[in-house]
C-alpha cells in the first residue's frame, strides 16, 4: 500500500462480504474527495487485495457470515492477516461490523459468537480515548448509529477503545496509526438501512419481528442525526489516508 505517497491519487481497497453491498456514507465521502476504489468480493470468488497492489486504504464492509466461519468462507483468514498486515504498515484501515470483528481477530482479540444481538438505531458513547480520537471525536461524544450483528470481540491486544454501548460494550477500537475497528453501521445511511428493511425483511424479522412496525418511526426520530454522524465519521477516516 502507499499509492498516496507517490503523489497519485488516493486508492482505497473496498472488500465487500455480502450481496447486495452498499458503501453508503463511506462511498460518499471517499466520492467527494476523488478517491479511487477499487472493489473485491471474496464470498463469491475468493479475491482478495494485496499489499503489492498500491493502496492507501482499506476498507471491509458487514456480512450475514461470523469472522470464525472459514468452513463456508475459506478467504477469512486471509482476511484477518491482510487487515493485521495493513495495520502494522500504519496505512488506514477501516472494518465495519463484520469487518471489525476480522480486524479483531488478525491483531489477536477473541472473537465470540451469538452472545451480543443488536439490532437498529442504538446510542453509541465515547470513551476518554475517543473523544481525543480524530475519527470518532467527529460524531461529538455521544451519537447515533444503525446496529445488525450477534457477535462480539475481546480488545485487540496493543488497541484503545473509543466508543461503547449500553448493550455491547465494545463499540469500536483503534489499533496503531489508523487501523480502525467499528461494531456499528456508521456508514448506514437512511437509504442504505431502508434497503436494508425491504430487501432482508426475513433477517430483520428475526432479529426484531417488531422492526415493520416500528422502522416508520424509528427513521424519522434519528435517521436524519445518525446520517450526519456517519458522514462525518467517514470523511475524518478519509483523511487519515
Amino acid at each position: 500500500m502507499g499509492g498516496g505517497e507517490r503523489g497519485d491519487r488516493m486508492r482505497v481497497a473496498v472488500v465487500h462480504n455480502i450481496d447486495p453491498s452498499d458503501m453508503g456514507q463511506v462511498g460518499v465521502a471517499l466520492t467527494e474527495a476523488g478517491v479511487e476504489v477499487v472493489e473485491y468480493h471474496p464470498h463469491r470468488d475468493g479475491v482478495l487485495p494485496t499489499l503489492a497492489e498500491g493502496f492507501d486504504g482499506l476498507a471491509v464492509l458487514g456480512g450475514e457470515q461470523s469472522a470464525l466461519d472459514d468452513d463456508r468462507h475459506p478467504y477469512l483468514p486471509a482476511l484477518a492477516a491482510l487487515m493485521a498486515e495493513a495495520a502494522a504498515g500504519a496505512r488506514a484501515v477501516l472494518g465495519i461490523c463484520l469487518g471489525s470483528q476480522v480486524l479483531a481477530r488478525g491483531l489477536g482479540g477473541e472473537n465470540s459468537l451469538g452472545t451480543a444481538p443488536e439490532f437498529g438505531w442504538t446510542e453509541i458513547g465515547l470513551t476518554e480515548a475517543g473523544r481525543a480520537d480524530p475519527v470518532l471525536s467527529a460524531a461529538g461524544p455521544s451519537f447515533r448509529s444503525f446496529e445488525w450483528h450477534s457477535d462480539t470481540f475481546t480488545l485487540p491486544p496493543g488497541a484503545e477503545r473509543l466508543a461503547t454501548g449500553q448493550v455491547v460494550p465494545m463499540q469500536a477500537y483503534r489499533w496503531g496509526r489508523a487501523a480502525y475497528g467499528m461494531q456499528f453501521h456508521f456508514e448506514a445511511n437512511r437509504s442504505v438501512v431502508r434497503a436494508w428493511t425491504e430487501g432482508f425483511a426475513g433477517a430483520v424479522a428475526r432479529m426484531r419481528p417488531d422492526w415493520t412496525d416500528r422502522y416508520p418511526d424509528e427513521e424519522a426520530a434519528h435517521g436524519a442525526a445518525a446520517d450526519a454522524a456517519g458522514l462525518a465519521i467517514a470523511r475524518a477516516w478519509v483523511r487519515r489516508l
